[in-house]
């Protein structure tokens, strides 16, 4: 698997697989639209809108660690506590992971670093308020523990992964997910959005990050 480290117009790095001819994040901005998706209208939505102070969050396409890194910075700074689940079948190397340049000083980095180093497969204590378990598995294969508030679909796109995009695993999702939870995702595919209506989510088209017109939002 071939990466290549891109630049975004926020200054922050996306990753380049060429095998796909996909890129991890938006290129106009890798940071703005995580914290466009998953932290303004994912987290910040389950914490303020559905009163939730303790957070199971589950990742579908862990990747650079970018929404997680950000999901504890909001722990940080709004007194939430957070249990993390990531999934990812493609877990980067630590030579990728060094070059990535979202931390602002030396503690974020840390952190970010701690996120990384976790032993795949097993909760970690990234600090008292935030636990992640790493999770080498596909949303297909991977057998829950136990149920979510809050889902970031943040796999590849349907025209990479369409077997991943359809009803059968959103019902899957749907099952592990507790009572007033959500799921949160870049992709606003009119397919997508049909899919989770049919299946008894509440679905929002919100605005979307920055070069993109909408993004979704499934409620249950």
């Amino acid at each position: 698997m071939e990466l290549k480290l891109r630049l975004t117009d926020d200054g922050s790095h996306t990753l380049y697989r060429k095998d796909i001819d996909e890129n991890y994040h938006s290129t106009h901005g890798a940071v703005q639209e995580s914290e466009h998706v998953f932290i303004k209208n994912g987290l910040n939505y389950c914490h303020k809108a559905l009163f939730k102070n303790h957070i199971s969050i589950l990742e579908v396409g862990f990747g650079t660690g970018l929404n997680c890194f950000l999901s504890y910075l909001y722990a940080k700074n709004n007194k939430v506590r957070i249990n993390y689940s990531g999934l990812e079948i493609n877990p980067l190397n630590d030579s990728i992971i060094s070059q990535l340049n979202y931390c602002s000083n030396n503690q974020e980095q840390l952190i970010f670093n701690n996120i990384h180093q976790f032993e795949w497969g097993k909760w970690g204590s990234v600090s008292d308020f935030f636990k992640i378990k790493k999770i080498s598995s596909s949303l297909q294969t991977c057998k829950f523990e136990n149920k979510f508030d809050l889902v970031y679909f943040d796999a590849f796109g349907p025209r990479v992964e369409h077997q991943l995009w359809n009803k059968k695993w959103y019902s899957k999702i749907k099952n592990f997910l507790n009572d007033d939870s959500a799921l949160v995702t870049y992709c606003a595919k009119g397919s997508v959005r049909r899919d989770l209506i049919s299946i008894g989510y509440n679905v929002e088209r919100l605005e979307g990050p920055k070069g993109k017109r909408e993004m979704l939002r499934a409620s249950t």
